[in-house]
């Protein structure tokens, strides 16, 4: 066999296969290929409960799932796997080559598949892609920012495109900012960007990016590659659709990856706050977004978004009314990441020209701050703070108590 030449180091091997004869091949290239790395095999398809277990307690760096025994439940299993390590090499083993089966599979969280009969030249390509990645990564892979709105006119967008085209000069980092909000994403109109192609053409075709492919479906602005969101509201992208496959290759083309996504509901935007290593909550300090992001906050919590991760930031913060911030903080239990002010004619212009919030108003400002928190820059100048108001407001604590 061609692989028993190849070192593609030691793994933690998972191996999910109902199909005797499928699993007895996958035995022999493990033993043979992968001759130092212990394998866990299942006879069965786990449930979420037990996936969780043994991912917690194994330490699994690479999992081989047979998706042919049962499609459904070995879709709904990649996408369990996916969500739960989005880092981890997931191949699907297919019995029959039905390429409509293997797109799905991709779609679902597969990073590489494997079609039978299985030959070692065919598992030695696969790995050596594997672990090729695996290398790349070494530790500094992408990090992932996704700003999401609490609630419709929040200003994540702006907020989002400004953060990227300043992000790009503080850290010169390969940066890209990819709207995926299917129904209302608006960063290609605020960016001035020609729109060709949506991120709907790159999850279609999710098993053969490469960067010849990305540099015709991105549009580069002001040093940040955009990747849009469809011209037309998509409905239905949350059936069977995992954004796991377009987020890896994100992460190992680009220095920074800041996503745009709708409001926190939904399997599709919850999978991207699952996916990101940092999660924008963007509010206003008014009563009504304060109200939503309560409920943002509660739908994250039940869905297990990481608390440690969210970072609330008071978008178009105005003192005169709503809540000031530390009010805020007492209200939503969630230290407030930073205050942006609120400069309505400028940010209009700004997005009117295509271009970032100029730095002499103080949501440009506010805008850079942002930036270089994120980024792990100092920050020379303190953010705007309110003063804990009283008299009518010390009374809307109650709109808010915690059950």
């Amino acid at each position: 066999m061609s692989g028993t030449s190849r070192n593609f180091g030691q793994w933690k091997v998972l191996l999910i296969c109902p199909d005797p004869g499928l699993k007895a091949e996958m035995e022999a290239l493990l033993a043979e290929s992968l001759p130092f790395s212990p394998v866990m095999a299942l006879d069965e398809y786990p449930t979420r409960a037990i996936l969780e277990e043994i991912l917690r307690g194994h330490g699994v760096s690479l999992c081989f799932v047979d998706v042919s025994s049962r499609d459904e439940w070995a879709l709904a299993l990649l996408s369990d796997l996916s969500l739960l390590d989005p880092k981890l090499p997931i191949v699907a083993l297919h019995a029959t080559n039905q390429p409509e089966l293997i797109l799905k599979t991709l779609r679902q969280g597969a990073t590489e598949f494997l079609c039978a009969p299985l030959t070692g030249d065919q598992f030695c390509t696969v790995m050596e892609r594997i672990a090729s990645v695996h290398r790349a990564r070494g530790g500094s892979e992408a990090k992932v920012v996704c700003f999401m709105p609490v609630k419709g006119a929040s200003g994540a967008s702006t907020l989002a495109c400004n953060v990227a085209w300043r992000w790009r000069k503080l850290a010169q980092a390969k940066i890209v900012l990819a709207d995926l909000d299917p129904l209302a994403g608006t960063v290609a109109f605020q960016a001035k960007v020609k729109q060709n192609y949506s991120f709907l053409d790159a999850l279609s075709r999710a098993g053969e990016l490469d960067e010849d492919v990305w540099k015709g479906l991105v549009s580069p602005k002001s040093g940040v590659d955009v990747l849009a969101a469809p011209e037309q509201p998509v409905h239905g992208i949350d059936g069977d659709t995992n954004p796991i496959g377009l987020i890896q290759f994100m992460r190992s083309t680009y220095g920074v990856v800041l996503i745009d996504s709708g409001g926190p509901f939904g399997p599709w935007n919850l999978s991207l706050a699952r996916l990101c290593d940092e999660l924008v909550l963007v509010t206003t300090n008014e009563l009504p977004s304060l109200y939503a992001a309560q409920r943002a906050l509660a739908s994250l919590q039940a869905q297990r978004v990481e608390p440690s991760r969210i970072r609330l930031v008071i978008n178009r913060f105005r003192k005169e009314i709503g809540l000031q911030k530390e009010l805020v903080e007492s209200a939503l239990h969630l230290e407030v990441f930073h205050v942006v002010p609120n400069s309505h004619e400028e940010v209009q212009r700004a997005v009117v020209e295509g271009k970032p919030v100029p730095l002499n108003c103080p949501a440009g400002k506010g805008f850079l701050q942002v930036a270089e928190k994120l980024a792990g820059k100092s920050i020379e100048d303190g953010e705007p703070q309110g003063k804990a108001g009283g008299g009518a407001l010390s009374g809307i604590f109650s709109l808010f108590g915690r059950k």
